[in-house]
């Protein structure tokens, strides 16, 4: 084994360690994920009200927490995360496009947190109890969206097969020239997919701020604190997406060639198995969803 490949392995082995480890403490740093956003939550909502009694100062006070929060909130559980690694492990897609997706979905996420509110909680006036209800079934759609992702990964990824049997078929010796062989690609569709399945559902504690900012008159100032929060997520996202991307070029450097029919086959079991691991995922979210409260929803790790 060369130098690198030791060195890549002793990389892998530390990362799957310190994951394990996370893993065992998962029911802890769950607990400790979820007081720490309430922490953040009420500071935001001091300078809510400050802000409201004219202490517009405030204001920077409250950009700054809020992307702290929106940073924080990317370290902790949630849906997003899972779908990007997930994406950039089984597929290299181009670098802009690796950056720009997860990026692009954390800013849809502040924008459906907005949308939600003006739409049912302005426009409709629905009471809070009604507000919950319709959180739960939007985060029951997402779930199913995620798993509907899944499939088509899963879907993507089986009709690659023709094209293994043409590589192959290019290699037999013939003399014949059978045509270049070129890997499929993911197209727009399958990038804009990734985007909303990370995007469509709101943030619980961007639904909050956002609610309290509208219902004390300042909604303006709740719309600036939800997007610097989205703005938070998309650029920890980013930095996620930079570091798949580049374990997974270093793993295909060492461990597989772009011509290897080996290869070929070998990176569409990956993406069928991370298709199979969204649908498992889409499964626990959509069997977790935080019940519907009467009396309106509270922060909630995971959103």
């Amino acid at each position: 084994m060369s130098p690198a490949k030791i060195r890549f392995s002793l990389v892998a082995l530390v990362t799957i360690v310190l994951l394990s480890l996370l893993f065992s403490h998962w029911t802890a740093f769950l607990a400790w994920s979820l007081q720490t956003q309430i922490t953040l939550h009420r500071y935001l909502v001091t300078h809510l009200l400050q802000i409201n009694s004219g202490q517009y100062s405030a204001g920077l006070w409250l950009i700054g927490v809020t992307f702290v929060y929106g940073i924080l909130h990317a370290a902790g559980p949630g849906h997003g995360k899972f779908i990007v690694t997930t994406w950039l492990t089984t597929h290299q897609p181009p670098r802009g496009v690796a950056l720009s997706v997860p990026f692009l979905g954390s800013l849809v996420q502040g924008l459906s947190a907005i949308a939600f509110v003006f739409i049912l909680a302005i426009g409709f006036n629905l009471a809070l109890g009604e507000l919950s209800l319709s959180r739960w079934y939007l985060e029951k759609a997402s779930a199913l969206f995620i798993a509907a992702l899944g499939v088509m990964m899963m879907v993507n990824a089986w009709r690659s097969r023709k094209t293994d049997a043409a590589h192959h078929h290019a290699g037999c010796g013939c003399g014949h020239d059978h045509g270049a062989v070129v890997a499929p690609q993911e197209g727009w569709k399958a990038w804009l997919a990734i985007i909303i399945a990370t995007g469509v559902r709101p943030c619980s504690g961007a639904l909050t701020v956002l609610l309290f900012a509208s219902v004390i008159g300042i909604t303006r100032w709740g719309i600036v604190a939800v997007m610097t929060m989205a703005l938070g997520t998309g650029l920890a996202l980013v930095g996620l997406a930079l570091f798949v991307r580049h374990f997974r070029q270093r793993a295909q450097q060492l461990w597989l060639t772009d011509s290897s029919l080996t290869a070929m086959r070998t990176l569409r079991l990956l993406r069928i198995a991370g298709g199979a691991l969204l649908i498992l995922f889409a499964v626990v979210l959509f069997l977790t969803v935080v019940p519907v409260s009467a009396n309106g929803d509270y922060i909630a790790a995971g959103c």
